[in-house]
C-alpha cells in the first residue's frame, strides 16, 4: 500500500466533512462576537488570543491543536490496561492504627491493589498491615523521618510471618524531598541510609526510593518546576547510588517517582508524558537506557476545599482521569473529605471507586497513551518538557559540586516557588482562578464533615487558604443588602454580591424590591441598621434614585456603603465598589473590618 492510499484509509470524516482552519476560526468568532468578547471590527484569527489561557510557567495552552508541527515518539506512555488503584493509608503518631487498618482492610476488599503507607518510627506496622498479604498487595513507604527504622520494621514483620514482598513494594526514601519540607533531618545521615536502603531492597528485590515530586508541589510550585525538581532529585540519587557502586541501570529500577495530579486536565496529561520524556534522556545519558520509569499519581492535595467538599469529588475524577491518560502506572485518588481530616469510609469508598468506574466502565485505561496525536496535548507536552528541562538545569547550575544532599541549597528554589504561589494566589483573590465552593458559590448555611486532626495536612498550603480562614470567623455582623428596584432589576448584581460576601464568610440581610428612598430605608431600620450597606440594582434604577438611596442610608446610620459595580454608576460618593475582577480578598477583608 503506497503512502497516499494509507492515508486515504485512516482518514475518518467524509469529505464534506473536511475544514479548513479559517472555517473553524470564522465559526468560533460568530459564538465570541455573540457573547461580547470580540467585536464586528475584530479579524476572526484574534480567536486564537481570546481562547488561549497562560499557565503559571507562562506556558500556552491552546484551545485547539494543529498538525504543523512533529513531535517526538520517544518514551510516550507503555501502560496498557487498568493502572495499580493505590489508597492512603496513614500511620502516623497520633493516628488510630488499628482504625486504619481497617479502612485498609475495607479497601483491599473493595478492589484497591496496592497500599501508601504514611508511617514514622512511632507506627505498630504489625497493627497498620494486619492481615493485609504483603506478598499480593504491594506497599509503598512514605516515611520521611526515620525511613531506615520503618523499612527494618516491615522486613522484621515479613521475617516474622515467613512470607516475601510483592515486588513493587518500595522502601519509600527520598531525604530530598523531606528536606524541602524542611522536617528535621540531618542531609549526611538520610544520604547514606538511602544507599543502606538501595543495598537492602536489592537484596529482597523491591525498590527503594520514591522521588515524591509532590514535595514541591505542596508547596505550591507549578507543572515545569514540580517537574524541574523530581529530575534533579532523581539525577541526586543516581549520583549517589553509582558512586556507592550500583550500575546506572540497577540504580535507575530501585527508584519510583509520585507527581501531583490537579484538575487542570490537559496539564497534568502532558507533564506526566513529559516526565517520562526527559527521565528517558537521563537514563540515556547514564548509559541505562532502556529502564522503564515507574509513576504514581496522586491528586492534588492542595487543590481540595475545605469547605463545600463534596465538590472535591470532581476534582478528584478529573485529576484521576488525566493521571490515567498520562500514563500513570499507579494512581491515587485522595477521598474528597481529605481536606477536613481523617477520611471517612465513604470518602474512600467513593476515591477508590473513581478508578473502578474509569478503567471497567469509561475504559479509560484501554489504550496506552489515548493522548498520543492529539495535537494540543503532543505541543503542551513538548512545551513542559522544555520548560521542566530548564527548571532541572537551573536547579543542576544551584547545586553543581555538590556531591552529597548536604550541599544542596533549596532556598533559591523555594523563592521561586513562593513567586508561583504568590501569582496563583493573586489569580485566585481576583476569582480569575476560581474554586467552587469556596470562591465562587459558597454556603454559609453548610455543616462541614467533622473529620479527627490528620498530619498529612501540615505539610500542605491548600489553594485560598486566605479564604478559607475568613470563612473559619465568621463574621458576627450581616451587610444590608440594599436592593433597589423590582427583583427583575436587582437580582443579577444581587446575588453578585452576596456570593462575594460569602466568600469572606459575611452574611446579608436582603431588602428585597423597594420602590424609593424611603422605602428602602425603612427595610434598613427594621434590619437594626447594620453599619456596613451595599447597594445592589441595575444601571437604570442606580441612575434614578441611587443618590437618594445613598444619602437616605447614611442619615439612617451607615458608615460605610458599598455599590454593587463600578463606582461611577451613581452619583454620589461611595466608600467601595465591588465588580467583575476586584481584589476579592482584599475587598473582604476591607468590608469585614467596617462590620467589626
Amino acid at each position: 500500500m503506497n503512502d497516499a492510499a494509507r492515508d486515504d484509509s485512516l482518514r475518518l470524516a467524509q469529505p464534506a466533512d473536511a475544514h479548513s482552519q479559517a472555517e473553524w476560526e470564522a465559526a468560533t468568532a460568530a459564538v465570541l462576537r455573540k457573547s461580547g468578547r470580540l467585536t464586528a471590527d475584530d479579524a476572526d484569527s484574534l480567536v486564537w488570543d481570546k481562547l488561549t489561557r497562560t499557565s503559571l510557567d507562562g506556558l500556552r495552552i491552546a484551545p485547539l491543536g494543529l498538525p504543523d508541527t512533529s513531535f517526538d515518539d520517544a518514551a510516550r506512555p507503555t501502560r496498557a490496561g487498568a493502572w495499580d488503584i493505590r489508597s492512603l493509608v496513614s500511620g502516623l503518631s497520633g493516628v488510630d492504627a488499628k482504625a486504619a487498618n481497617e479502612a485498609a482492610l475495607v479497601d483491599l476488599d473493595g478492589g484497591v491493589s496496592s497500599l501508601w503507607v504514611a508511617a514514622d518510627e512511632t507506627t505498630d506496622l504489625a497493627v497498620l498491615l494486619d492481615k493485609v498479604l504483603l506478598d499480593l498487595a504491594p506497599v509503598v513507604l512514605d516515611a520521611p523521618i526515620g525511613a531506615v527504622k520503618v523499612a527494618q520494621n516491615l522486613l522484621a514483620l515479613i521475617a516474622e510471618r515467613g512470607t516475601g514482598l510483592h515486588a513493587a513494594t518500595n522502601l519509600g526514601a527520598d531525604p530530598m524531598g523531606a528536606l524541602l519540607r524542611d522536617l528535621p533531618l540531618a542531609p549526611d545521615e538520610a544520604f547514606a541510609e538511602l544507599v543502606d536502603l538501595a543495598r537492602l531492597a536489592q537484596g529482597i528485590g523491591v525498590r527503594a526510593i520514591v522521588v515524591d515530586a509532590t514535595a514541591a508541589h505542596d508547596l505550591g510550585a507549578s507543572d515545569a518546576q514540580e517537574l524541574g525538581w523530581s529530575i534533579a532529585v532523581g539525577v541526586a540519587y543516581l549520583r549517589a547510588l553509582t558512586e556507592a557502586g550500583f550500575s546506572p541501570a540497577v540504580a535507575g529500577s530501585l527508584i519510583e517517582f509520585r507527581f501531583a495530579a490537579t484538575d487542570e486536565q490537559f496539564p497534568t496529561i502532558a507533564k506526566l508524558r513529559a516526565a517520562r520524556q526527559l527521565w528517558a534522556r537521563v537514563l540515556e545519558l547514564s548509559g541505562a537506557e532502556g529502564v522503564e520509569m515507574r509513576i504514581h499519581a496522586v491528586s492534588s492535595r492542595p487543590m481540595l476545599s475545605k469547605y463545600d467538599p463534596y465538590v472535591n469529588m470532581l476534582r478528584g475524577t478529573v485529576a484521576a482521569f488525566a493521571a490515567g491518560v498520562g500514563g500513570a502506572d499507579a494512581v491515587t485518588v485522595l477521598p474528597f473529605d481529605s481536606a477536613n481530616g481523617v477520611p471517612d469510609g465513604f470518602g474512600r469508598r467513593i476515591a477508590r471507586n473513581v478508578s473502578h468506574l474509569l478503567i471497567d466502565e469509561s475504559h479509560v485505561a484501554a489504550v496506552a497513551d489515548p493522548a498520543g496525536g492529539s495535537f494540543a496535548v503532543e505541543q503542551l507536552t513538548a512545551d513542559m518538557a522544555e520548560a521542566g528541562w530548564e527548571a532541572f538545569i537551573q536547579l543542576e547550575e544551584e547545586w553543581t559540586g555538590a556531591n552529597a544532599v548536604g550541599g544542596h541549597d533549596f532556598s533559591p528554589f523555594r523563592d521561586r516557588i513562593a513567586a508561583v504561589s504568590a501569582e496563583r494566589e493573586k489569580a485566585i483573590a481576583r476569582r480569575r482562578r476560581p474554586i467552587t465552593g469556596l470562591t465562587e458559590f459558597p454556603n454559609l448555611a453548610e455543616t462541614l464533615p467533622e473529620r479527627p486532626v490528620d498530619p498529612l495536612n501540615e505539610r500542605v498550603v491548600r489553594y485560598g487558604a486566605s479564604f478559607e480562614a475568613l470563612r473559619d470567623t465568621p463574621a458576627a455582623t450581616k451587610v444590608f443588602l440594599a436592593t433597589i428596584g423590582t427583583v427583575a432589576q436587582h437580582t443579577a448584581r444581587a446575588t453578585f454580591a452576596t456570593n462575594l460576601l460569602a466568600a469572606g464568610g459575611i452574611g446579608v440581610e436582603v431588602a428585597g424590591a423597594t420602590a424609593d428612598a424611603e422605602e428602602l430605608t425603612g427595610k434598613y431600620r427594621a434590619a437594626g441598621a447594620p453599619p456596613v450597606v451595599c447597594l445592589a440594582g441595575s444601571d437604570k434604577t442606580y441612575a434614578e434614585w441611587g443618590a437618594a438611596a445613598i444619602a437616605a442610608l447614611r442619615e439612617a446610620g451607615a458608615t460605610h456603603v458599598i455599590i454593587a459595580g463600578k463606582p461611577d454608576a451613581v452619583d454620589a460618593e461611595v466608600d467601595d465598589a465591588a465588580s467583575m475582577g476586584v481584589d476579592a480578598l482584599a475587598f473582604l477583608t476591607a468590608t469585614r473590618e467596617k462590620l467589626a
